[in-house]
């Protein structure tokens, strides 16, 4: 029987080929697209983990977890590093995110593509990631600020 594939499981996947940056090989997955998704697709939507956590900068696309089932060390959910999958890229179920870390999670990923007022806004100097509310940033995202002709 095969297992439902649930937003939260962490997997082993095959990640290559990859070119440049992208995070490859076989490595540990974690799902974050939706269970209605994930049902009916022949897709699933996943971020890559790393266990270097000594090595990795710290960003705010970054979810520390520590003690999760299936990973055999303190880990870093990298939520920059996302992508589509095909579902038979999937080698072996790992284990399911504890749901004390998926706050941080959605946080991290909502930096990652810029949902819910989150900016890379190029007006704080010198911080590219900047995780301020895009109101908080600059101007050009306040919606509060009269536009000039």
């Amino acid at each position: 029987m095969e297992r439902t594939i649930r937003r939260g499981d962490i997997y082993y996947a095959e990640l290559n080929p990859v070119v440049g940056s992208e995070q490859g090989g076989i490595r540990p997955v974690l799902i974050i697209s939706n269970d209605i998704g994930n049902s009916h697709s022949p897709t699933v939507i996943i971020a890559a983990i790393t266990g270097k956590t000594q090595t990795k900068a710290k960003l705010p696309t970054h979810t520390e977890v520590k003690d999760v089932e299936g990973l055999d060390r303190d880990s870093i959910i990298l939520l920059e590093q996302i992508r589509t999958i095909d579902k038979r890229r999937l080698w072996e179920y790992m284990g399911t995110l504890d749901k004390r870390f998926l706050p941080a999670m959605d946080k991290a990923l909502a930096i990652s593509i810029g949902l819910n007022g989150y900016s890379q806004c190029p007006m704080k100097q010198g911080r590219l990631l900047a995780s301020l509310p895009a109101h908080e940033c600059c101007p050009l995202h306040d919606d509060s600020v009269q536009k000039k002709d």
